[in-house]
This record gives C-alpha cells, sequence and structure tokens, in this order.
C-alpha cells in the first residue's frame, strides 16, 4: 500500500467489481486499485458448487448480516448472506443464471428518461460477456464469437470505438461461463410435468425476454466447478497486468469528498483500514462504488451522503443531502412449501448416512456431477399467481430437500421444496446507520409483506403450487403438504403462514436507484454517476430502480459492463 495514488478506485471486488476492473485495466496506461474488505477466494467450499452450505453463515464469505425485526413476518428477523470474499455474492449464491424479462429493462429507460436501458440495448451487454453452452446466437454470445459490441460499425463516436477495439485487443468477452446442470432428479422431472398440466409451458431457456415456463436452470459453473467472477474478469487476465492492483482484507470506512474550485463536491479517494491503519487512497479520475445493495448505501453513509437529518443524529457530519440513499431497498421473498413424498430419492435420503455421502462424495470426485455440483435450486418456474395478470409474476426455485432454513440439517424424511417468490414486490424498505462506526453493520428493514398487494400475491402463489401438486404427474409420489399446512386456506391465514415460513432469497436492490434529474430520490443519474458528487458513482445492484424479475447476479454484471465502457467514455469527453 506504499504507491496510492491511481486513476480508478473500485470498493468491492464482488460481481461487478471483478469485471470493471477487467474492463478499466485493459487500458496499461491507466492505474487501477481493486479493494475487497474480505479474504481471497482460496476456501475450497467456495468452488464446490454445494459450497454455499458451508459458505452462507461463514465469516470466512459472508458480511453475517441480519435484519431488523419485520411485522410482515411476525416479528422474525432473517439472516442476510453478503459475500465477504473476492468474487463477492457470486463466490456464494445460487449460480443461476438469469437476466429477468425484457419488460423490467423498458421499465428502467422510462424511469430514467435514457434508452441505453431498454432490453434491445442492454441485450448486447449481457451477450459481450456471454460464454453459453449452447454457443453464440441471436440471444447468447460465446467465447470465440466475436459479438456485436466489437464490431467496427458498432459505435457512433470515437471513444467507444477506441475502447472495444482495446479490448478486442485484450482478447475480452466471453469470459462468463453458462452451463447445463449436471444432474436431474425424477421428482423434479415430475413437478416439471404437473406444471405443465398445470398450464406452465416448458422452457429450455429463461433468458429470451419473456421467461414465462418451467425447465432446469442455466448455472455459472464450468466442468461442475462454481465459475464465479474472480476466475472470470480477475485470473489469470488482470493478475498478469502492472497497472492493476489487488488489496484484500481492506475495508473502506469512507470516501474522501473535497470542494472543487467552482465550489463542486468531488470524490478524489477512500479512506480504507488495513487491519492495523487508515490509509487514504486517491483516484485522480473516479471512484466507482461496487459493494452491494448493502455495502454502496452504508459507506455513503458513512461519508455523509445521504438523508442529512438522519445523519447528523448518528453522529456524522452531511457532507451532501441525498434523501434516496439507503431507501427503496427491495427483495425477493421467498414462500418455501415442503412437501413429503414417497417412491422416490430426494438429497434428505441420500445424505442421511456417511455411507451415502461417502458415495455422492466419490461421484463428484470422479465425474464433477452428482449433488455435490448441483446449485441449490434445480427446477425453475415463472407463473402468474392470478390469470388475470398480463405477465408471470412469480418464480419457482425447486428443490429436492428440504430443511428449516439454509445452514440447518437436511430433514430426515424424503421430501422436495417448492419456493416461490413474488417477481415485483410493492414494498419497500431501508438500509441506514446504526452509529458513526464504519465497524458496525447497517439496519437493514426489508419491510417484506407491507403492503396488501404482496400479502394478496403471497397467498396466490401458494395456491398455485398446490394446484401444481395436485396434478396427475406428481401422484406417484404421493405429495403431502408439510409446510404451511394443509389447514390454512383463507388469504388471512396463508399471507400470516407466509410470514411464518418465508426467507430471502438474496436478492437486495434499489438502494441507491438511478433516476431522472426531478426525482429527488434519485441518488444516481442514468450513467450510475452520483448526483451532486464529481468522480464518484455506484456500479452494482443497488442502481435498480425496480428489481428484475428472476435472479439479480447477471442483471449487475450487465450493468458493470456499461458502466465500464461510460467511464472511459466520459473521460475522453473531459
Amino acid at each position: 500500500m506504499n504507491d496510492s495514488t491511481f486513476d480508478y478506485i473500485i470498493v468491492g471486488a464482488g460481481t461487478a467489481g471483478c469485471l470493471l476492473a477487467n474492463r478499466l485495466s485493459a487500458d496499461a496506461s491507466k492505474r487501477v486499485l481493486l479493494i475487497e474488505a474480505g479474504r481471497r477466494d482460496d476456501y475450497h467450499w467456495i468452488h464446490i458448487p454445494v459450497g454455499y452450505l458451508y459458505c452462507i453463515g461463514n465469516p470466512r464469505t459472508d458480511w453475517l448480516y441480519q435484519t431488523e425485526a419485520a411485522p410482515g413476518l411476525n416479528g422474525r428477523t432473517l439472516k442476510y448472506p453478503r459475500g465477504k470474499v473476492l468474487g463477492g455474492c457470486s463466490s456464494i449464491n445460487g449460480m443461476i443464471y438469469m437476466r429477468g424479462q425484457s419488460r423490467d429493462y423498458d421499465q428502467w429507460a422510462q424511469l430514467t428518461g435514457d434508452a441505453n436501458w431498454q432490453w434491445q440495448n442492454c441485450l448486447p451487454y449481457f451477450k459481450f460477456h456471454e460464454d453459453h453452452h449452447q454457443g453464440a446466437s441471436a440471444a447468447h454470445g460465446a467465447k470465440g464469437i466475436a459479438p456485436y459490441l466489437l464490431q467496427s460499425d458498432a459505435h457512433g463516436d470515437r471513444a467507444s470505438t477506441d475502447y472495444f477495439k482495446l479490448l478486442k485487443a485484450r482478447q475480452a468477452g466471453g469470459e462468463w461461463r453458462i452451463e447445463k446442470q449436471r444432474l436431474s432428479w425424477d421428482v423434479l422431472d415430475a413437478f416439471s410435468q404437473a406444471a405443465q398440466q398445470a398450464g406452465i409451458p416448458a422452457t429450455t431457456d429463461f433468458n429470451q425476454g419473456n421467461n414465462e415456463g418451467v425447465g432446469y436452470f442455466d448455472v455459472n459453473q464450468r466442468d461442475g466447478w462454481r465459475w464465479n467472477t474472480a476466475q472470470a474478469f480477475l485470473r489469470p487476465t488482470c493478475y498478469a497486468r502492472p497497472n492493476f492492483e489487488l488489496w484484500t482484507q481492506a475495508q473502506v470506512a469512507g470516501l474522501v469528498i473535497e470542494q472543487d474550485a467552482d465550489g463542486g463536491k468531488r470524490c478524489s479517494g477512500v479512506k480504507v483500514w488495513d487491519g492495523h491503519q487508515m490509509v487514504t487512497a486517491s483516484a485522480t479520475r473516479e471512484v466507482a462504488l461496487s459493494a452491494g445493495s448493502i455495502g454502496s448505501a452504508h459507506i455513503l453513509q458513512l461519508s455523509g451522503i445521504g438523508p442529512a437529518p438522519e445523519l447528523a443524529s448518528h453522529g456524522v457530519q452531511p457532507t451532501h443531502d441525498l434523501p434516496g440513499v439507503g431507501a427503496n431497498l427491495q427483495d425477493h421473498l421467498q414462500i418455501r412449501s415442503v412437501y413429503k413424498v414417497k417412491n422416490t430419492k430426494t438429497l434428505n435420503t441420500l445424505a442421511n448416512s456417511w455411507w451415502g455421502k461417502a458415495k455422492i462424495g466419490l461421484e463428484y470426485a470422479m465425474s464433477r456431477t452428482g449433488p455435490m455440483s448441483m446449485a441449490p435450486s434445480q427446477l425453475g418456474a415463472f407463473t402468474k399467481s392470478d390469470p388475470q395478470k398480463e405477465w408471470a409474476n412469480i418464480q419457482y426455485h425447486v428443490q429436492p430437500l428440504s430443511l428449516d432454513a439454509f445452514g440447518e440439517p437436511l430433514h430426515d424424511f424424503p421430501a422436495i421444496t417448492a419456493s416461490v417468490c413474488n417477481l415485483n414486490p410493492s414494498s419497500r424498505g431501508k438500509v441506514s446507520l446504526k452509529s458513526a462506526d464504519f465497524n458496525e453493520a447497517p439496519a437493514i428493514a426489508p419491510n417484506y409483506l407491507s403492503t396488501d398487494e404482496d400479502r394478496k400475491v403471497a397467498a396466490d402463489s401458494l395456491r398455485v403450487t398446490r394446484r401444481i401438486m395436485s396434478q396427475a404427474a406428481m401422484a406417484p409420489f404421493a405429495p403431502e403438504e408439510f409446510k404451511p399446512g394443509v389447514q390454512y386456506q383463507s388469504d388471512d391465514e396463508l399471507a400470516r403462514l407466509a410470514g411464518d415460513i418465508a426467507s430471502t432469497i438474496f436478492h437486495p436492490v434499489g438502494t441507491t436507484r438511478m433516476g431522472q434529474d426531478d426525482d429527488p430520490m434519485a441518488v444516481v443519474n442514468s450513467r450510475l454517476q452520483v448526483r451532486g458528487v464529481r468522480g464518484l458513482r455506484v456500479v452494482d445492484a443497488g442502481v435498480m430502480p425496480t428489481i428484475t424479475s428472476g435472479n439479480t447476479n447477471s442483471p449487475t454484471l450487465m450493468i458493470a459492463e456499461k458502466a465500464a465502457h461510460w467511464i472511459v467514455q466520459d473521460a475522453q469527453a473531459a
């Protein structure tokens, strides 16, 4: 940490930060610093797909956040896993590759007034870093196939043309591997058939823009190993670049905010606790906050950027009043219905003995297949909670196992779990300071099930689950509802029971949302620049004004791909 002046500083080596570091350090004339509060991703369970069970709730890899008690969850608090390790949440998540629905991005374009966020203008940025198992197509990208963004006529300005020419010379693109899963289960195949009998069409690709359907998820794996963003974008590419520097176990305590000659505010660097002392790293061009929806909002607030009265009440001197920082928190709440089954194998029974565990381990060691290669959820479905809905508004994650909560033991009876979540919740929460101490975690209040609309969708979605499980395809397995229990039937009963059994599916977004200049709650503009503070952007899931209709990891990568382009483009324009 001797030389602490850089062109670009990226805070957070997670999903977005690793891609940003790769793209910005492609220019050998620019020095790039990537700062990660956690350790390197050399813990073996990170790379074994089923290892999420040993990473979530583990201080080696997880921030160990906890939510505030939620009235909608009948006073319960939830564990709130966030990746604290190189690769961030891509090192501990469910590995599901999911873009969402085209309407999500068209809505962002409408809310920001910027056509760059339309689906058709986001798709090339998804495809640029994809390496899809089906190969290149109109919908997907693949390694070795030049994507549209690398074509000479794809851009109308010299800065963009030069940027992508440089990336082409650096052989960038196609880093994000997407594969089919390496196992299947008879009982999940039957669930898929039952869903089709209930009117949900089969699909082989959830990522075409309309994800309605049922099928097995694609996953971010390579040859049976988890493929996190550290492997995809940092190793060996960035490590081999002399202009790239990585600090791990280095926690950003705040931003350095200075006043320009014209009176405007500028972010000129970061204050970093390296475990022994506080050091300052300076950025001559930009600081990019990529610490996630919780971390980035928290760092802004610690730096005096946020709702001024609230910051002052915690002893933080406000430097820039932005009331939207920490507000607008959205998340997918999964309602975990558990069904006992017969006449089939589930992970509960396969892993209930040392012999069974040994067989599972041997299969993975020999062929990288079997239960150790599986994502937390294998089968997915998107459908409508009510036929009157215009689009699929609920998502299923179906698992050949059951447990009370992640980190708890598997049940001792054969069972499956059909988790369902509301894709577009209307409930809004917040992230706020508990104190001015950067070591103290923020208060996280997702405010789940706080609207009548969300409670109605919760009740209706449980009825959809029951309808699927009652179809003929499931009959050979004699499903018996274990949770929530068939005795609960009314809207009020099901909504209350949802509050008892529901949990986060780890998709917090929106706490630094983008918006138009006349939107007082927007934190960043449509190019992700923090309003009123030069030299500072937020590049992570926090900028989403509304949550995507599906898992949020891959949309975050797309956001980072766009941001890297804009950062270079704006630097040349300046």
